[in-house]
């Protein structure tokens, strides 16, 4: 899909702010709100806005703990990476899987109760699998999230 220098400003925008209205949008960007939106829609539609989230305070959903589990393969197969992979998107627990290169092969962000719920989760949900040679758990103590993904594409000539 080519983007233009009016499509990256639209990306850069939400990114920041995802509950912009249309006509917020429309006047930072200097377009009519119709055209805006038939942007957006299609920005949508092509995938490269992919979804609009809500950042929540941990605390309120009583998640007093976060960790980064690296995790150790016996074998670096196919077959294995897809069963852990899968396997791993399906816990409540687990915010984010790295498929990695180095040591590890996985690293997994956690977010549980408290340190016997991250026990529990490690013994019961990593090392009880078959290809799970090793684990490493680090604890979070601060987490901060950039907010714009950097462009490194030069804007099409409009």
């Amino acid at each position: 899909m080519d983007l233009d220098r009016i499509d990256f400003v639209i990306i850069e925008l939400l990114q920041k702010d995802a509950r912009l209205s249309n006509k917020e949008l429309a006047a930072a960007v200097g377009l009519a709100p119709s055209s805006c939106l038939a942007r957006v829609q299609r920005l949508r539609t092509e995938g490269v806005l992919k979804g609009a989230h809500a950042e929540v305070n941990p605390d309120a959903l009583g998640i007093g703990l976060q960790a980064l589990i690296a995790v150790q393969l016996r074998q670096h197969s196919r077959a294995q990476v897809k069963a852990f992979w899968k396997h791993m998107l399906g816990l409540p627990e687990v915010l984010a899987v790295f498929h990695v290169a180095g040591t590890h092969d996985f690293q997994v962000h956690v977010a549980v109760r408290d340190a016997h719920h991250l026990r529990d989760l490690a013994l019961d949900a990593f090392t009880t699998r078959s290809e799970v040679a090793h684990i490493q758990t680090s604890l979070i103590f601060e987490c901060a999230k950039g907010k714009v993904l950097p462009n490194y594409r030069a804007p099409s000539a409009n």
